[in-house]
């Protein structure tokens, strides 16, 4: 995980350090709170917001009034804006979910887009030093250059390894392009997903599930009734092997990120999802998916095995389960 050294102090004698801070307060000196660091200032940060306003010259006529409260106005609105020039978005309603690496809006489609609202996840400025870095997800995934070539695996360690601008920016766009990618991929196989429209630096738009007014809640935020409860578990389980199918495991699949609307469930949320042809790691993953959505449906009183359904799927597609 990348790390600005900007956010911590650093003694080089932790000792000798706390007995001047003792000596402060002895003589009713108290040290000044350190001011917190905003993740928009950040050069890193500043850097990528330039590149993108260069990239996309947004147009000054796209003003959203729900942004002007917003702490990271200027971030969002420079992630949005090329959406709004693309003619796909006309204006942001509101938050529809918010979290730390990204926050998903819920937009205004233009008319010519057959949509009322779309979906727009932006990352947020954190994304920065806070993309997950397990040794799984990094070795079980494709790693693309500026160009959107692949890079082989000797490459991408040597690149992702330099601790600087343009490594903290490459190790971004390919981790968000490979999240929009997979989503494209499995929305065309035929997995309940939300169908991705555009991509462009740091925010992918996608179809909204919700309304104007409201957004599909979280599968965890709903009870089911009792004769929907099989046939919803049946269908995710299903996805998950049409997933599997075409080379994707989630990676970090539970009822907080499937969304429930009007008695169907749609899958979100592909930024951890991996490639189980790279590495036989991945089969942790697959069990652990499955076991977290058997363990939701047990609620219901639908029993199942994680560990057979996960075995059954790696043997039939991948072949004997690793050692």
């Amino acid at each position: 995980m990348y790390q600005n050294n900007d956010d911590f102090e650093i003694y080089e004698d932790e000792a000798a350090s706390f007995i001047k801070i003792k000596d402060k307060y002895r003589h009713g000196h108290h040290p000044k709170p350190t001011r917190k660091t905003s993740y928009e200032s950040n050069e890193d940060v500043q850097r990528w917001l330039k590149e993108q306003a260069s990239e996309s010259s947004a147009s000054r006529e796209f003003h959203p009034t729900m942004l002007s409260s917003q702490r990271d106005g200027p971030w969002i609105h420079s992630s949005l804006s090329q959406f709004y020039e693309e003619d796909l978005i006309s204006d942001v309603l509101y938050i529809a979910k918010s979290g730390k690496e990204a926050s998903v809006f819920c937009c205004v489609a233009h008319p010519d887009t057959a949509y009322d609202v779309l979906a727009a996840k932006v990352y947020r400025p954190r994304m920065f030093r806070n993309l997950r870095n397990d040794a799984i997800y990094r070795q079980s995934r494709v790693v693309v250059d500026e160009h959107k070539k692949a890079m082989g695996n000797s490459r991408a360690k040597r690149v992702m390894s330099r601790k600087n601008a343009k490594s903290r920016a490459l190790q971004v766009s390919s981790w968000i392009g490979f999240e929009y990618e997979t989503q494209i991929q499995l929305y065309e196989a035929g997995v309940h997903v939300p169908k991705p429209l555009s991509h462009i630096g740091n925010a992918i738009l996608m179809e909204y599930l919700g309304d104007r007014e409201k957004q599909a809640p979280l599968l965890r935020e709903v009870i089911l009734e009792a004769e929907e409860a099989r046939p919803l578990f049946e269908q995710i389980l299903a996805d998950i092997e049409l997933m599997f199918a075409h080379n994707r495991v989630h990676g970090d699949l539970s009822e907080y990120n499937i969304l429930y609307w009007e008695g169907a469930v749609m899958l979100i949320d592909f930024a951890q999802a991996v490639d189980p042809r790279h590495s036989p790691a991945v089969l942790q993953l697959l069990q652990r998916d499955i076991e977290r959505v058997c363990q939701y449906f047990s609620a219901y009183g639908i029993e199942a095995s994680a560990q057979e359904i996960a075995y059954d799927l790696w043997s039939r597609y991948m072949g004997p389960l690793p050692d």
